[in-house]
């Protein structure tokens, strides 16, 4: 049962919700950007941190966008990989590595290697002992979920996305092919306390239409699951959300992502690569992170829990 069927809301109180919205998120989007792109400076005294301040502002090739997720995702073990390795790491040719480096500005991978050293200093991490491949994938993992335990050191962009989150209404969440789980999922539980959730899991013709009637509706931002392999359809539909006046605020794999150009305020979290498929367990994670920021800025966000609990109570809709 949709929780909002609790809420008899009278239509001048929606008037007055909107107007709010209107009046204080409108106003507060730019300044809310601007100081989420500062926020994000108090995570460069991390490895991770420090590798992506070097490669922002450059303009790297999808391929190189793939060397520099992979060092950041590594960044403890990068100063001490050859060229080599760090193509096999990164699942690209040695010649490509060769080509970043010199993108980034040095005569080749060993002048960036020598810099990476003297700029972020640290000790090598001890090598796995004899891990099948499915250990691996899991290890992986939990250097992807501590990644991000670094990045939440500074929680101000996640409560920056959930006050926007929480104060549009509706709240459009987009999230097609692989991410489309991702979006379900945090649709289903922010259904619990927000009045207003449209899940956007479909392409189609009739996707910007949708993102339309949101606006009309009195959207003011949106949110996306953006994994890889990342569908044209949705850094296009970003760029058009963008154009209708929404704030997008995506969780992506990689701060390198197609999508963090269509993106206001841009979430990363890695994904897996060790098996057939992506595992995403800390874009999931930070879905989750994000319903708690959310669920702080929404007052009554309790109350609509506590009523849920009642009535599913009351139906005797889960197994005790």
């Amino acid at each position: 049962m949709s929780v909002d069927r609790s809420m008899d809301v009278s239509a001048e109180a929606k008037a007055g919700v909107k107007a709010d919205v209107n009046a204080g998120v409108k106003a507060d989007v730019k300044a809310d950007v601007n100081a989420g792109v500062k926020a994000d400076e108090s995570v460069l005294d991390s490895p991770a941190g420090r590798l992506q301040a070097l490669f922002e502002g450059h303009r790297l090739t999808p391929t190189q966008r793939r060397i520099a997720h992979s060092m950041v995702r590594s960044a403890a073990d990068v100063p001490f990989l050859s060229s080599v390795e760090l193509a096999e790491l990164a699942g690209v040719s040695q010649p490509s590595v060769t080509r970043f480096a010199v993108a980034l500005g040095f005569d080749g991978y060993p002048a960036l290697r020598k810099h990476l050293r003297e700029v972020a200093p640290t000790e090598q991490t001890a090598a796995p002992g004899s891990y099948n491949e499915y250990q691996q994938a899991v290890e992986a993992e939990i250097e992807n979920l501590k990644h991000l335990a670094e990045v939440l050191a500074d929680p101000r962009p996640v409560q920056r996305a959930g006050r926007l989150l929480a104060a549009s209404r509706p709240l459009p969440v987009l999230g097609l092919r692989a991410a489309a789980s991702q979006a379900y999922g945090f649709a289903y539980f922010a259904a619990k306390v927000h009045p207003d959730v449209r899940l956007l899991h479909e392409g189609g013709t009739m996707l910007h239409d949708r993102i339309d009637a949101a606006v009309h509706a009195g959207a003011t931002s949106l949110l996306c699951f953006a994994l890889p392999r990342h569908p044209r359809e949705v850094v296009d539909s970003l760029a058009y959300a963008k154009g209708a006046g929404l704030t997008v605020v995506t969780v992506a794999d990689s701060a390198f992502a197609p999508v963090a150009k269509v993106s206001d305020l841009l979430l990363p979290a890695a994904v897996g690569t060790g098996l057939a498929f992506d595992t995403a367990c800390s874009p999931m994670l930070l879905g989750r992170v994000l319903l708690e920021a959310m669920c702080d800025d929404i007052p009554d966000a309790q109350t609509r829990l506590e009523e849920f609990d009642a009535r599913a109570a009351a139906r005797g809709l889960f197994v005790e």
